[in-house]
């Protein structure tokens, strides 16, 4: 079986493939004219064909790093129990000694009873070493006075544009960092030498093909990384999103790259992570025992990272110069505000296809996807969230009229939003197929189904890991698809997602996944896929 997200075709029996391009798609009886003694064939043996997955939300080079050997892995995917975390946390701070220790995937949501990470129980772990704990969400880290004195942080240290340095009232700092300009100057010492970022990116290409991904993002691109990034060997196409910064523009145009890596925009955070209390948001945190160790005030409300004057200033400085602008903003007043200095960009910059992205879009309401829609935005949606903090949305955070209606598929396809689904790795795994259970199921990790009529049908979230986030990359003339001229990039599924109930599509297992086609990933011992 192939399935092909062509809608004009959406099923065939067979694929011919000429340097790395589809040249034919149809039955086995019309491919078959096109081979000779010379062609290579690959049965399937009654599995599924599709096009290679798209991940447009993840952060290539980020997790590279964190999954990387400098880094420690103490997610919750990883470490489920907060006393293995903490023990894993000693251990690190044993091993790596006077070189630093940074851990990646604190989460006191899930790993419920850590202890409070303030800078005495830091110093406490570490008395004489730097330690960096970097939260899960990637919007705030954690390190001792040992680190400050390393990093070069003191109460003189100014804050970053859109980003902070926790303090005390008599402004000396508190060991915390807050969105990604601050708490990328916390990672910056744990990146790979120059000379180590060939292999660490590898591997983290080599993670996503297991997962089945052609194609992918990094939405935290830092220009630095550009001769890092070159020396690498990707087997996933990459598109790349500056992080907009203090000059206020990029060293390149967006006239650049090729089709296997390219820079297509520019990425802001308009607000921040959910979990730690700072989405900008019109209703207010619950107020409990969860938002209180949280360190929340009652009756809570986030705040965003920018000023609306300072997100219409980062718009002008990138917009008119071609680059395609993606937002981080998970809150509705987050999102009101992007979509009012959008709205005023647009009108001063018109441009007939833009592909402006909201980025999670958590709390987005139905208006708001309507007003998007209007304007010809489009939103990436981070539907996992429902299947790992599904509970805790409802139950811990936002209560049920707001948390069981987080990343509201439904709504934004009603609305008319072409819409994508990501993982932001490493925030969760890259899985593609367990989007497409979520965005179908809508079920949290303990069975409970959030907001039924937000459920979606499979092929639309089939379109939502393929040919649309293609789309939203300016790349589905290229790939998304099993069409005639695009690149032969496939996945293999032991299963067709149509075939299996719903919630099992996460299951389905990924055999083989193709680039251009060659074979970059394989399930099985070589040649056991062919015949």
């Amino acid at each position: 079986m192939v399935l092909t997200m062509n809608p004009d075709q959406p099923q065939a029996e067979a694929v011919a493939v000429r340097d790395g391009r589809i040249v034919a798609v149809g039955t086995g009886a019309e491919i078959e004219p096109l081979t000779d003694s010379s062609t290579r064939i690959v049965d399937l043996g009654g599995r599924c064909l599709m096009p290679g997955f798209v991940e447009p939300h993840g952060h290539v080079c980020e997790e590279a790093v964190v999954l990387g050997p400098s880094v420690d892995d103490i997610r919750p995917a990883t470490i489920p129990a907060a006393d293995d975390v903490v023990a894993a946390i000693k251990a690190a701070v044993a091993k790596r000694g006077e070189g630093g220790t940074c851990c990646y995937g604190w989460d006191p949501l899930l790993q419920k009873g850590l202890p409070t990470p303030d800078l005495a129980w830091l110093d406490s772990v570490a008395p004489d070493t730097p330690l960096v704990i970097m939260h899960n969400s990637g919007h705030l880290a954690f390190f001792n006075s040992a680190a400050a004195t390393w990093l070069g942080l003191s109460k003189d240290t100014p804050d970053p544009a859109g980003a902070r340095f926790g303090r005390t009232a008599g402004g000396s700092l508190d060991g915390t960092a807050y969105e990604a300009a601050a708490v990328g100057a916390c990672l910056h010492p744990f990146m790979p030498k120059d000379g180590n970022w060939p292999a660490v990116l590898n591997a983290e290409y080599a993670r996503l093909n297991m997962a089945g991904i052609t194609m992918c993002s990094d939405m935290s691109f830092d220009a630095r990384l550009r001769p890092a990034l070159a020396a690498s060997s990707p087997t996933v196409r990459v598109r790349l999103y500056e992080m907009s910064g203090p000059k206020m523009g990029s060293d390149i145009t967006p006239d650049n790259g090729d089709d296997l890596v390219k820079q297509v925009g520019i990425k802001t955070w308009a607000d921040g992570s959910p979990w730690i209390g700072n989405i900008a948001t019109s209703f207010p945190y619950l107020t409990n025992d969860t938002t209180r160790a949280l360190g929340l005030e009652p009756n809570h409300r986030g705040r965003a990272n920018y000023t609306p004057e300072q997100l219409t200033a980062i718009g002008e400085a990138y917009f008119p110069a071609g680059w395609q602008l993606a937002c981080h903003c998970h809150g509705d007043d987050a999102v009101d505000m992007v979509l009012d200095v959008w709205g005023k960009l647009l009108a001063a910059h018109p441009r007939d296809d833009h592909r402006l992205r909201l980025e999670h879009v958590g709390t987005m309401r139905p208006d708001q996807f309507e007003r998007a829609a209007a304007l010809g935005i489009t939103a990436s949606i981070f539907v996992d969230h429902l299947y790992y903090w599904g509970d805790v949305l409802v139950d811990d955070l936002f209560g049920p009229e707001h948390g069981a209606h987080y990343a509201n598929a439904g709504s934004a396809l009603k609305a008319g939003l072409r819409i994508s689904f990501h993982n932001d790795a490493p925030v969760t795994p890259a899985e593609p197929l367990r989007n497409i259970t979520e965005a179908v199921t809508r079920q949290s990790k303990s069975g409970r189904v959030l907001a039924p009529e937000e459920r979606i049908t499979v092929d639309q979230a089939l379109r939502a890991q393929t040919i649309d986030p293609a789309w939203q990359m300016f790349a589905d003339d290229i790939t998304g698809s099993i069409e005639v001229g695009k690149y032969a990039d496939f996945v293999v599924l032991d299963a067709d997602p149509h075939t299996v109930e719903p919630a099992l599509i996460a299951d389905i297992l990924v055999d083989a996944t193709w680039l251009a086609g060659q074979c970059v990933y394989s399930r099985h011992a070589p040649g056991e896929t062919e015949s």
